[in-house]
């Protein structure tokens, strides 16, 4: 189905940033804004829509976190793997283009397991909308969510990325990373694929930082070390993927645009700039499209953004978008910690 088909599309815009450098108005300039602008959270995870399909099924094996005796000794562990490896191998883990998840081991039962977030119904998804037939406003699948299994896969993350222990914590503390871990995945439920900022420079303002598998990461990894955690000094490096623009203006929500009152105008304007990035059923269709594609964003700067439900236009500029592999270092906790 076209729904689960947007990941192809994706796959080439992100080995085009890899390997040539890129890594390749309607509305009125904003107020004087925070940046980057918070991630909106919400007080409960909405029904999905049954119009939004995955191809591979979300978290298929999936069980509720266990409750551990407050004695055990639990090893933690960095897992990561390249993207898509189920599918394309390490092909982009030669372009550092990686997944990240977290994994436990009790040593009272000797049970392993995996805890991860990612999109219901795949990258492609939360990346780019759909226009439907008798709908205004793009409809977008874009939900993501933690998925918590028994086991750990160890050829799928030892063969082409990591596996590693970072850190012990004990019973308690994996019971209250428990409590964290449920309101977190109940209350930030949309995956969000683009970090926008002003240039390449570190102390680049940031515009938009993404919500995705790597940030549900280094947040457990902070709740842990609030809870004591003392985590080992070794490296920790994870990818993002950057849209680079000036600064954002904002245009408003579907209601505002797309609603019996809205800007007709930038309503189309919206959907024509999505329309390239539909699933595409030829390669003469696909490069076609591609074309629209590099002469909207890249030849006449222009990205229409879509974060916490509402759109803002992207005053694109060089180098456009990038992938980046670099260290975020692990945490240090801001409660003393104790010996597990």
């Amino acid at each position: 189905m076209g729904v689960a088909r947007h990941h192809r599309l994706l796959l080439l815009l992100v080995l085009l940033a890899a390997v040539w450098g890129l890594c390749f108005s309607a509305g009125s300039r904003s107020p004087q804004r925070r940046w980057p602008v918070p991630y909106r959270r919400f007080d409960y995870r909405p029904k999905t829509d049954p119009y939004c399909q995955a191809r591979y099924t979300f978290c298929p094996t999936g069980s509720a976190i266990p409750v551990m005796k407050e004695e055990d000794v639990i090893e933690v562990y960095r897992l990561q793997a390249p993207v898509w490896e189920f599918k394309y191998g390490d092909l982009l883990g030669h372009l550092k283009i990686m997944h990240d998840a977290v994994g436990f081991k009790s040593s009272l039962t000797g049970k392993n397991y995996t805890m991860e977030w990612y999109e219901l119904f795949q990258l492609g998804n939360c990346t780019f909308p759909h226009l439907r037939p008798g709908m205004d406003a793009p409809f977008w699948c874009n939900q993501g969510a933690a998925c918590f299994y028994e086991g750990i896969d160890d050829a799928h993350w030892k063969e082409n990325g990591t596996l590693v222990l970072v850190t012990t914590i004990s019973g308690t503390m994996f019971n209250e990373m428990a409590k964290w871990v449920r309101h977190d995945n109940e209350t930030g439920i949309y995956y969000e694929t683009w970090t926008v900022q002003a240039s390449p420079d570190k102390q680049s303002v940031v515009w938009f930082d993404s919500y995705e598998c790597s940030k549900f990461i280094l947040r457990t990894y902070q709740k842990l070390a609030d809870l004591g955690a003392v985590f080992k000094k070794i490296q920790t490096n994870y990818t993002s993927i950057i849209l680079f623009s000036g600064e954002p203006v904002y245009l408003g929500n579907e209601t505002s645009i797309f609603g019996p009152v809205g800007n007709k105008t930038l309503a189309a304007a919206i959907r024509d700039f999505y329309y390239p990035f539909k699933p595409h059923r030829t390669v003469r269709e696909f490069f076609v499209d591609l074309l629209k594609i590099i002469d909207r964003v890249i030849l006449n700067h222009q990205f229409y953004f879509f974060y916490n439900l509402e759109y803002w236009f992207l005053p694109m500029k060089f180098p456009y978008l990038k992938i980046i592999y670099e260290e975020v270092p692990l945490p240090t906790g801001s409660k003393t910690s104790f010996d597990v």
